[in-house]
């Protein structure tokens, strides 16, 4: 089975959960020995973990005018994005991508990242994908997140071959519902064009069938799993440096994962007991607010804003964690509180997860319900036998749930696809 996947990040350059997902769910998948998987990215880097799948940067491929869909570019594209737009870049082509960072092969420079020209970026990245799913021999395309899926429809349209698309959110998670109406077309293009559509969880699937008005036969949930853990994590020790109970938010700073509700429950923890402090690890676009928000609620000094954090750096606030919370309004999944359970750190999470159709031994309170989340809190850091109890049968429960599992169910849909 060979699979040509379209993806937007791959560890260790990774923003969020989406390249931790990719990378985890092609691993599981590359251990059944008849899995061949190729999986392209805007821009590589040179240090991804390459053992077990082939990895391609669309910003690596050459381009010229005539290997271009002029035909994809006028008619696919201009549904979603202003086509003027293309046929400058068309004009752009035949004069050596002039204004689109061009090196001297010819080969667009995406900036790897989220740049202010994004949806630029997705469309040039779709007009490459055609190009390389010529190259590609591929039983069936997977695109993974909206960002990629009209790379999938570019490379499906070229190949004739069938498209999965991978739902890891929807924008009406991270808008908290006030959907940017371009980005809602390039995802609902996607699924319109799909022969089949993952989501990672039954929230998800729902919404994907509710919001974008899919045929329910059509979408299957493959929840995400976690990694286990490497003998450099295991070896990492707590970095506490105080008796006090650390309480953690880990994540983007954003409305989506719902910080304000976060530190509003934390203000009455603080209520009840002064041996706890709170960390808010991540960056976003809320970050100045919750600062703003922490020194309104008079708890600065039992607060910390540690930034954007990463790779080993996760785990080190995790292992000196002794409660973690994600506290999100919508979390499509949320591997956080797995990365967190494996550690031995007894988690919160919102009822509006994912994870929370998976996870038993964590506890589960609505995000708006901020008195709830601060008992919660509290009863963890207060009652040592409560602790005890959701450190081992938590990562007990969270153990048992691999990657290899979700990739037997995502290799079971392309045998179902493609009638294998």
């Amino acid at each position: 089975m060979k699979a040509l996947m379209f993806g937007w990040e791959f560890p260790p350059h990774i923003l969020g959960g989406l390249g931790t997902a990719s990378y985890g769910l092609t691993k599981g998948m590359s251990l059944q020995p008849d899995m061949d998987i190729t999986f392209v990215i805007p821009k590589p880097w040179g240090d991804e973990d390459r053992s077990f799948l082939r990895i391609i940067g669309a910003g690596n491929t050459p381009v010229a005018w005539r290997d271009v869909s002029w035909e994809y570019v006028s008619q696919r594209i201009g549904k979603v994005m202003d086509p003027q737009l293309y046929f400058d870049l068309r004009n752009n082509i035949y004069a050596d991508f002039n204004n689109y960072h061009v090196n001297d092969l010819g080969c667009i420079e995406f900036s790897g990242r989220y740049p202010e020209n994004l949806l630029e970026e997705i469309n040039n990245y779709s007009i490459v994908a055609g190009v390389i799913a010529k190259t590609v021999q591929a039983d069936i395309i997977h695109s993974h997140d909206w960002l990629t899926y009209p790379a999938g429809i570019h490379a499906k349209t070229k190949t004739g071959r069938p498209l999965v698309i991978h739902v890891h959110a929807t924008d009406f998670d991270r808008s908290r519902g006030n959907v940017n109406p371009q980005v809602y077309g390039i995802e609902k293009d996607g699924m319109d064009h799909a022969d089949h559509i993952i989501t990672v969880s039954n929230l998800t699937r729902n919404t994907v069938i509710e919001k974008y008005h899919q045929d329910p036969r059509k979408v299957t949930t493959v929840h995400n799993a976690v990694e286990p853990l490497s003998a450099e994590i295991e070896s990492i020790k707590s970095k506490k440096g105080t008796k006090d109970k650390v309480v953690t938010f880990l994540g983007r700073i954003t409305m989506q994962k719902g910080p304000e509700y976060f530190v509003e429950a934390a203000a009455r923890v603080l209520k009840k007991a002064d041996n706890v402090r709170f960390v808010m690890a991540g960056s976003g676009d809320m970050m100045d607010k919750m600062i703003r928000l922490a020194a309104q609620r008079n708890i600065s000094d039992k607060f910390h804003f540690t930034g954007f954090m990463k790779g080993a750096q996760v785990y080190e606030v995790l292992k000196s964690s002794d409660v973690y919370v994600m506290p999100s309004v919508s979390e499509p999944f949320g591997i956080s509180p797995l990365e967190a359970m494996q550690c031995g750190v007894p988690s919160i999470i919102s009822k509006q997860s994912g994870c929370a159709e998976i996870l038993n031994r964590a506890i589960k309170v609505d995000y708006w319900d901020i008195e709830a989340m601060a008992d919660a809190m509290y009863s963890i850091v207060s009652y040592p036998a409560m602790y005890e109890y959701l450190k081992v049968e938590g990562k007990k429960e969270v153990d048992a749930i691999t990657w290899e599992i979700a990739g037997q169910k995502v290799r079971d849909i392309y045998n179902r696809v493609l009638g294998w």
